[in-house]
C-alpha cells in the first residue's frame, strides 16, 4: 500500500474517533471532575456544569483558553465519545431537557469514552500490525469493542469494562512487542536510564536528542519537559506516556504505536513535527 494510500485509510478508519463538539452536548465540561491545578478553570465536582459552558453547549472562552493557561482544556480528547452518546446513544436527547436521565447520561459517556479510547489504540495496531494472525485477532476486537458502543445504556453501564479493557491490552501489547522486535532487528535502543516513579521509566526533563528511540518501549513513561527535538520516535510505544511540555520540534511520530491527540497537544511541536493522519496539529504550536 502506497503512503498516500494508507493516509486515506487513517483518516477513514478514524473518522468516527475524533471529536465534534458541534454534535455533542458539553459532556466533558459537566460529567468530568475538574482540578484547578490541572489546568481547568475552577474545582469542580462530576455532574457540575463548567462555569464557561453556554446554553447551547459550547464554551464561552474556546477560543482564548490557551492564552488563559487552561492546558486541562485544549489537552482534553474524548476519542468522538460525546457525539456517540449525544447522537446515536441517546438519538438527539440533551441533559437539560431531560434531567432525570442527565446522571445516566453522564455515567454512560464516560464507559463510552473508555470504548473509543480502546477503539483507538485498536485502529492504530490494525494499520500497523503485519501478522495476519494477530491481526485478524485485532478486527475481531475492533468489532466487538463497537459493538458494545451500541448498547442501550442499561447494558452499557453493567458490561465489564475492564474485561474487556485486559482483552483489548494483550493484543495491544502483542502488536507492540511484534513490530518493535521487527524494526529493531535484534539490536537494542540507546536508552540507558532505568530510573521509575510507580513503576513507570522517568525521563522527566531528560535530553533525549542523542538518544536512539526507535522501537523503544516508552509505555507510561513520563516525558514531562524531556527534549525530544528531532529524534525519531518510529514504532516507539508511547501508550500511556506522559508527554505534558515535552520539545517535539522536528519530531518523526509519524509512524509511532499509540500516539495520541491528547498527548499531542499537551507537547511543544511546530511545523516540522511529523505526525501522523490520524492526528490533527495544535494551532497553538510554534511556525
Amino acid at each position: 500500500m502506497s503512503k498516500e494510500n494508507r493516509g486515506k485509510l487513517e483518516i477513514e478508519l478514524y473518522k468516527d474517533l475524533r471529536i465534534d463538539c458541534k454534535k455533542c452536548f458539553g459532556f466533558c465540561c459537566i460529567a468530568l471532575y475538574f482540578s484547578a491545578s490541572d489546568g481547568f478553570p475552577t474545582d469542580k465536582e462530576a455532574g457540575e456544569p463548567c462555569i464557561n459552558l453556554c446554553k447551547d453547549f459550547s464554551c464561552a472562552i474556546h477560543k482564548d483558553l490557551r492564552n488563559k493557561g487552561l492546558k486541562g482544556c485544549t489537552a482534553y480528547d474524548c476519542f468522538g465519545a460525546g457525539q456517540r452518546v449525544a447522537q446515536g446513544t441517546y438519538r438527539g436527547e440533551n441533559w437539560q431537557q431531560n434531567k432525570e436521565l442527565s446522571k445516566q447520561m453522564f455515567q454512560v459517556f464516560l464507559v463510552m469514552r473508555q470504548l473509543h479510547e480502546m477503539l483507538w489504540y485498536l485502529t492504530n495496531a490494525y494499520i500497523k500490525q503485519t501478522d495476519n494472525n494477530i491481526k485478524d485477532k485485532i478486527n475481531y476486537m475492533i468489532n466487538e469493542t463497537e459493538r458494545l458502543t451500541h448498547l442501550d445504556p442499561n447494558s452499557l453501564l453493567v458490561t465489564d469494562i475492564d474485561l474487556h479493557r485486559n482483552q483489548v491490552n494483550s493484543l495491544l501489547h502483542q502488536t507492540s512487542e511484534f513490530l518493535r522486535t521487527k524494526v529493531l532487528k535484534g539490536q537494542k535502543t540507546s536508552l540507558k536510564r532505568k530510573k521509575t516513579i510507580a513503576g513507570r521509566l522517568d525521563l522527566i526533563g531528560t535530553d533525549l536528542r542523542k538518544t536512539n528511540l526507535r522501537g523503544a518501549d516508552l509505555r507510561g513513561a513520563f516525558l514531562i519537559a524531556a527534549n525530544l527535538s528531532d529524534v525519531d520516535l518510529s514504532y516507539a510505544d508511547l501508550i500511556g506516556a506522559d508527554l505534558r511540555d515535552a520539545d517535539i520540534r522536528g519530531t518523526n511520530l509519524e509512524n509511532s504505536l499509540f500516539i495520541t491527540q491528547a498527548q499531542v497537544n499537551t507537547a511543544k511541536g511546530d511545523s516540522k513535527t511529523r505526525l501522523p493522519k490520524s492526528l490533527t496539529r495544535p494551532q497553538y504550536w510554534s511556525k
